[in-house]
């Protein structure tokens, strides 16, 4: 139940921050996706290894983003930052997402061809989705874009799922008395 209560959660700020984008709200987005990872937070046992997560989901995503967008195959709404950089609203989805990968798609871990095949399909369907709704636009050959957004989601998710697995593991360890411990 817990799982399905954080999916749906998740889903909901993905939509208050496309729409929110779309509607000219972008703040909408970052809202919504710290009242979820707030959530995420609560139910979890694990707070340092699940922010450490979301930050660099966070700065991989607008990384990731700001280059495909400097490069032309697509365009977010901007929000305080001109293009091509990312706008806080995008960055937001990145640590949505991130927070899926600890709860609904844990099951994907060690995966790591079926991870690469969801985020080829599911990457490019997000944006898809996005533009429908008004807060991406796609540059011309549109294919191009997509073509760009499925290969690095592909290495995105199992990428972001392996750094999952590997900050459990980090935080898991026993504190030796050397340092302060890892976990929160």
């Amino acid at each position: 139940m817990k799982k399905a209560v954080e999916a749906l959660v998740q889903q909901a700020a993905w939509f208050a921050a496309v729409v929110g984008a779309a509607r000219g709200l972008p703040w909408t987005g970052p809202a919504a996706v710290a009242a979820a990872l707030a959530l995420r937070l609560a139910w979890t046992g694990d707070r340092r290894a699940e922010l450490a997560l979301a930050a660099a989901a966070a700065a991989g995503g607008f990384a990731l983003d700001t280059a495909l967008t400097a490069a032309g195959l697509y365009a977010p709404r901007p929000y305080l930052l001109p293009l091509p950089w990312s706008a806080p609203w995008m960055v937001s989805l990145w640590v949505n997402f991130a927070a899926t990968l600890n709860g609904p798609l844990r099951s994907l871990r060690g995966r790591y061809g079926l991870a690469a095949l969801l985020g080829a399909v599911g990457g490019p369907a997000a944006y898809a989705a996005g533009e429908r709704l008004g807060a991406v636009t796609f540059g011309d050959p549109r294919a191009l874009g997509f073509a760009a957004l499925a290969a690095a989601w592909a290495l995105a998710v199992p990428s972001l799922l392996w750094l999952a697995a590997a900050l459990e593991r980090q935080t898991a360890r026993p504190h030796t008395g050397q340092g302060p411990p890892l976990s929160a």
